[in-house]
């Protein structure tokens, strides 16, 4: 038996990765918004000096997606703290992701 069938029957998801998501992309800017349906997150990359800071990724996520991401985030981090040190954020609002002082953002 093949394996993907094996991980099939034992109910195990495989992911695909396409080689050209496989890279990623870097964002250091966050905008969040919702409905009572959705969330919407859209990922930017702002660069000090350049006025615009185009959205290079846009994920919709149904509301008891985005609590389960939170979730997976927070234990995420408390690992990652746990084995490299707490992660220092310099003053910045603390409602803001993004490591330059920029006003709110316009998608």
């Amino acid at each position: 038996m093949e394996n993907n069938e094996k991980n099939q029957q034992q109910g195990q998801l495989q992911l695909e990765l396409p080689q050209e998501v496989a890279q990623g992309e870097y964002a250091n800017f966050a905008i969040i918004s919702h409905s009572s349906s959705d969330f919407v997150i859209d990922f930017a990359r702002v660069l000090p000096g350049v006025p615009k800071a185009p959205v290079r990724s846009r994920v919709i996520l149904a509301p008891e997606h985005a609590k389960r991401l939170l979730g997976a985030l927070q234990e995420n981090i408390m690992r990652y703290e746990r084995e490299f040190g707490p992660i220092k954020i310099p003053n910045q609002e603390p409602r803001t992701i993004s490591p330059f002082n920029v006003g709110k953002g316009e998608a």
